[in-house]
């Protein structure tokens, strides 16, 4: 069949990539002069799915309530004349229960293990390089209440597959020395020796490049203004140059943007922008900088070594398509680099980036068929929040067992719209 990929971020590039494996005929279609430079620019690095746990959970709404109004708080919610962003949040609320979050929670980690498993076999069979490191993340913490609450979330994911283990913070210490040198002491910690980390963006451009070795047609520069309905289905896109370019099948891999081409078609998609920052620093070869993947969970702060770069990324902030820098968010980010490892609070040189993570109520992405009048030939690959690099590969491969109707291995009705 003739596929169109809308966007080429890395959950667009591993959808074509996996299409044109079966044979397809693939066209990717982005906005950018070049793949990964908008949401998979500069995350955190992390393929974490010991970070399953969604940011819809019973503890969320007091902890907002809490964090209201702090222009440095993990998350923050800017209230706007926006009616898609107060839907979403009425439904985010609904994601809290624990019966929910708890679904939500398997939904991830089951795609989350399958995602890991494609990407080391992408990695092993293209030989890819883009600074992946194996040596597992750890979620540490420096409140002892931050700690208790972590170890029901740890268990739960245990009993859906995800070793994600209880350490002291004697044994936090011996799986990332660095951390001896905190200003703020670490009282524990639990450890995922499977997962990885890696440069998100650096693995984007490789895998397109192979993509379009193996035929996959990249029209960098091209932006969708909409999509055309011919004969009952979704038939052709629309772009910017009055060109309409047809195909069998749509895939909507515009992360944040993909609510946006739906609406006038009558399709209100229940994604919303939560815009996350990150700080990239160049590390000095004496510094006490960590090795291993680190989550800082108190303060929703991740942090990955890529070579002798340091990136240190996280936070949410609701408000809507805005991808300005807020420096007092950035600020936060560099107060916290400092209380953790002091060698790091004056390198110099720092990089700050901001991007708009495409997230559903409960962090469970949108995999599979629009359903609907004049729907048909539309599918969406979306939705991933905070985990687009850990679903990325799982994601692409579930998409393209369901387009060619092969049964992918895990019940594909949580990711359904």
């Amino acid at each position: 069949m003739r596929v169109t990929v809308l966007g080429a971020g890395v959950v667009g590039v591993t959808s074509a990539w996996y299409l044109a494996a079966d044979g397809h005929e693939v066209t990717v279609v982005e906005r950018q002069p070049g793949p990964a430079l908008e949401t998979s620019f500069a995350n955190g690095g992390q393929i974490s799915v010991s970070h399953a746990e969604p940011w819809a959970n019973p503890r969320a709404p007091l902890k907002a309530l809490k964090w209201m109004g702090r222009e440095d708080s993990p998350l923050l919610w800017r209230m706007r004349a926006d009616p898609a962003q107060w839907a979403w949040g009425l439904r985010f609320l609904r994601e809290c229960t624990p019966g929910r979050a708890r679904a939500n929670v398997g939904a991830i980690v089951r795609l989350g293990l399958a995602s890991r498993t494609a990407l080391q076999s992408l990695r092993r069979d293209l030989a890819l390089d883009y600074d992946h490191l194996e040596r597992g993340i750890l979620h540490f913490y420096t409140d002892p209440r931050e700690f208790e609450n972590a170890l029901p979330q740890a268990a739960l994911m245990r009993e859906f597959g995800c070793e994600r283990v209880a350490k002291t913070a004697a044994e936090c210490l011996a799986i990332e020395p660095a951390l001896a040198g905190s200003t703020v002491p670490v009282v524990g910690g639990t450890y995922t020796a499977s997962d990885e980390s890696g440069d998100a963006r650096r693995f984007t451009e490789a895998l397109a490049r192979q993509a379009a070795a193996r035929g996959v047609c990249f029209r960098h520069g091209e932006t969708v203004v909409g999509l055309r309905r011919e004969g009952g289905r979704v038939g052709s896109v629309r772009l910017a140059s009055g060109e309409n370019l047809g195909s069998d099948i749509t895939i909507l891999a515009l992360g944040s943007y993909s609510p946006l081409l739906l609406r006038p078609l009558g399709v209100r998609l229940a994604v919303y922008p939560a815009k996350g920052y990150s700080v990239t620093l160049n590390v000095p070869e004496a510094a006490a900088a960590p090795t291993v993947s680190l989550t800082d969970d108190g303060h929703k702060i991740v942090m990955s070594r890529f070579g002798q770069r340091l990136r240190v990324a996280g936070t949410a902030e609701f408000n809507g398509y805005d991808t300005s820098l807020n420096s007092a968010r950035c600020a936060a980010l560099l107060r916290r680099i400092g209380e953790v490892f002091p060698g790091l609070a004056d390198v110099g040189d720092a990089e700050y980036w901001a991007g708009l993570r495409p997230s559903t109520p409960g962090n469970v992405p949108l995999v599979g068929p629009l359903r609907g009048a004049g729907l048909d030939g539309l599918w969406l690959n979306t939705g991933h929040g905070t985990l687009g690099w850990t679903l990325a590969c799982g994601s692409a491969q579930l998409l393209a067992d369901r387009v060619a109707g092969r049964d992918p291995g895990l019940d594909p009705a949580p990711y359904d719209y």
